[in-house]
C-alpha cells in the first residue's frame, strides 16, 4: 500500500506554523494588524481544503496547490481574489521552504489565474472642484445652525486634504489635532504620517489644505456649546471608539456630498479621491517614484497601475513635439 510521504521531520501542527509565518511577517516586515488578519483568513481556507484532502501544509504537492486553484474557481471566487489567495499561500510556503520545514515549495511553478488590469476609477479636475465648492457652500452663512457649517467646514477640510495629500483613509481621519498647527505657518510645511507597518513618510500640505483646516478650526470654536477641538487629540474628533471619525462615517458624506454636486454617488468614494492626488500629479509631469513616496507605496509596482496616465502622457509629447509627426 502507497502510503502518503512524511514530512522532513516532525512539525509542529499547521495552525502553528501559520502563527510563526504570521509572526515573520509582523517582525520582519512590519505587516499591520489588518493585513495579517487577511493572511489568516486566507491560510484558515487553504488549510481547510489540504484537510479534506487528507492533506497538510508540509506534504502538498503542486497537484494538490492547483486543485486548491481549481476549488477556489468551482466556488465562484473572482480571477482578482484566487490570484491574492495564492499570493497568500504562495508566502507561506515560501517560509516554510526557507525555515527549514519543507524541502521544496511546491508552489514555485503554479501559475496564478489570469486577471485583466483594472484601473482606478479618476474624477477629473472638474469634479474634483465641484464637489469643493458644493462642500464649501454655506459655512460662512451666519443664518444656518451652527452645527450644519461645522459639519460643512469639516467635510470640506477632509476633502481638501485628501486631494492635497493623497493620504489613505485611514491615515486622514486619523490625524493628530498637531496638523493644525502647520495650518498657522506661511512656510511650506510636511505632515509626518505613519501608514501601512508603522513606516513614516513626509507629504507636503498646500496652502488651499491649510486655509480649509483653518476654516474648520474657526467654526468649531464658534460653537455655543463648548467644543472638544481643543481638547481631543486628533483633528477630527467624533464620538466613536476610536475617538476620531470613522472611515464609514466620512465616506457616507461623500456620497451625500456626490449627489448634491449632481455627480454619480455610486462611483465616488475616498480610495477614489486619492487615485485621482495621484493621477492628476501624474498628468502634470509629475515623477513616478515621487508619487509613489507621496502616497507611501512600498513597492514601486503598487504604483504602476498609474501607467496608463504615463502611456498617455508620453503619446501627446510625441504627437505634439515630434519634428515628424505631422508628416
Amino acid at each position: 500500500m502507497n502510503e502518503m510521504p512524511r514530512p522532513m521531520r516532525p512539525g509542529p501542527g499547521s495552525a502553528r506554523l501559520v502563527d510563526l509565518f504570521l509572526d515573520m511577517m509582523a517582525a520582519d516586515r512590519g505587516a499591520a494588524a489588518n493585513t495579517l488578519e487577511a493572511y489568516r483568513r486566507d491560510l484558515d481556507d487553504y488549510r481547510a481544503f489540504l484537510a479534506g484532502a487528507g492533506s497538510d501544509a508540509l506534504v502538498a504537492d503542486v497537484g494538490t496547490v492547483r486543485r486548491y486553484l481549481a476549488d477556489l474557481a468551482e466556488r465562484g471566487m473572482k480571477s482578482s481574489s484566487s490570484a491574492r489567495r495564492l499570493s497568500a499561500v504562495r508566502q507561506f510556503h515560501r517560509f516554510l521552504y526557507g525555515d527549514g520545514h519543507r524541502t521544496d515549495d511546491p508552489t514555485a511553478i503554479v501559475r496564478g489565474p489570469k486577471r485583466g488590469r483594472v484601473l482606478p476609477k479618476v474624477l477629473s479636475v472638474d469634479r474634483v472642484l465641484k464637489l469643493l465648492d458644493t462642500a464649501g457652500e454655506g459655512i460662512e452663512d451666519p443664518e444656518r445652525p451652527w452645527a450644519e457649517r461645522w459639519r460643512a467646514a469639516r467635510l470640506h477640510c477632509l476633502l481638501e486634504l485628501l486631494y492635497a495629500t493623497g493620504l489613505r483613509v485611514s491615515e486622514l481621519v486619523a490625524l493628530p489635532r498637531s496638523a493644525a498647527r502647520l495650518a498657522n505657518r506661511t512656510t511650506d510645511d510636511f505632515l509626518v504620517v505613519r501608514g501601512k507597518g508603522g513606516r513614516e513618510r513626509l507629504v507636503p500640505l498646500s496652502n488651499p489644505a491649510k486655509a480649509a483646516i483653518r476654516r474648520y478650526r474657526a467654526v468649531g470654536a464658534a460653537s455655543p456649546k463648548g467644543t472638544a477641538l481643543e481638547t481631543s487629540p486628533w483633528l477630527f474628533p467624533a464620538d466613536s471608539e476610536s475617538g476620531h471619525l470613522t472611515r464609514q462615517s466620512f465616506a457616507r458624506d461623500l456620497k451625500a456630498l456626490a449627489g448634491a454636486s449632481g455627480l454619480d454617488a455610486t462611483a465616488l468614494s475616498p480610495h477614489v479621491l486619492r487615485h485621482a492626488f495621484a493621477s492628476h500629479l501624474l498628468q502634470h509631469g509629475a515623477d513616478l517614484r515621487v508619487v509613489q513616496e507621496l502616497l507611501g507605496h512600498a513597492d514601486i509596482a503598487t504604483t504602476q497601475i498609474y501607467t496608463h496616465v504615463l502611456d498617455e502622457r508620453a503619446k501627446a509629447m510625441v504627437r505634439d513635439l515630434h519634428p515628424l509627426a505631422e508628416s
